[in-house]
């Protein structure tokens, strides 16, 4: 199997995809930190998945006798103002921070991919219109416009998601603008165009999946930020709303007692740390791998 995924002479595209993927992957196997990465996330993919196994209670049922404990064999992370169990609720904020950075990224992705595609290959009034209008969203911190986006849309988590998306996008146009530009006057996409090939089949078939290992790598190491930027909605209570374990909602109802009981506040912020990290380490390696310029420095 080893040699068919090595092979220097691919007999099909199956066999060429397969072992590009597979020399991907032992090259981010090399990289400590991006293995650290992937399992963190993958981490935080399981815990999403299996939580109702792994959480010993409800995220949301309250147990008023036993409020504000501290951490202890019953309850690993300690409880909150109301006795709920906060591994309970980390675990089940999990998915969560799962849905949001999923969704944001399904939704900015590939709509900034188009944006930037069209604005690089048609160049002209089209480029500079484009890009007008995504410098206007750049030129703004991302947090006051997503800020302005729920006040205006309303708090909940699904307005969130369409504001922190909304906030997400000009950067992958840039991005993809800049890859367009670089290859928009190659021969193949000459050769493809005069065999008849109209600009929308260029574009869909020839140009986007050329930007695709540049957006990738910049969608991982976003997911950062907008776990971050997610995490900080829900503390100003903008965000998911309560009883959702979301972990920035937990962090501003744990705020008050953050000196006595320091625990309701620091374990959903541990856990955002955590996963942050685990992106960033993840799209550093995912950098290394897809990115041909750093390829060759390296």
């Amino acid at each position: 199997m080893r040699d068919w995924l090595m092979s220097e002479s691919p007999e099909s595209r199956v066999q060429a995809g397969a072992g590009r993927a597979w020399r991907a992957l032992l090259m981010l196997l090399r990289n400590p930190l991006a293995v650290i990465g992937g399992l963190i996330v993958l981490l935080l993919i399981v815990t999403a998945v299996a939580a109702p196994l792994i959480a010993p209670e409800s995220g949301v049922g309250q147990d008023l006798p036993n409020r504000l404990l501290p951490p202890s064999w019953d309850h690993w992370m300690g409880t909150d103002e109301l006795g709920r169990d906060i591994f309970s609720r980390v675990v089940y904020g999990a998915r969560i921070t799962l849905l949001i950075v999923g969704l944001v990224a399904v939704i900015s992705a590939p709509l900034g991919l188009i944006v930037g595609a069209v604005a690089g290959y048609f160049g002209g009034w089209t480029d500079k219109i484009l890009m007008g209008f995504t410098d206007i969203f750049l030129s703004m911190p991302k947090l006051i416009l997503a800020l302005a986006f729920v006040a205006a849309l309303g708090p909940g988590i699904e307005n969130a998601i369409i504001a922190i998306a909304i906030t997400a996008w000009p950067a992958y146009a840039r991005i993809a603008r800049a890859e367009t530009l670089t290859f928009r006057n190659a021969e193949f996409v000459a050769a493809t165009r005069l065999l008849g090939a109209s600009h929308g089949r260029i574009i869909l078939l020839h140009v986007l999946p050329l930007c695709t290992s540049s957006m990738i790598i910049r969608v991982t190491l976003d997911m950062a930020g907008i776990i971050l930027t997610a995490a900080g909605l829900g503390f100003l209570g903008l965000g998911a709303q309560p009883p959702l374990p979301e972990w920035g909602a937990m962090i501003s109802r744990g705020r008050v007692f953050i000196l006595d009981q320091w625990w309701v506040a620091t374990m959903p912020g541990l856990a955002i740390i955590l996963v942050s990290l685990g992106f960033c380490f993840l799209g550093d390696g995912l950098r290394d791998v897809l990115d041909p310029k750093s390829a060759g420095k390296s």
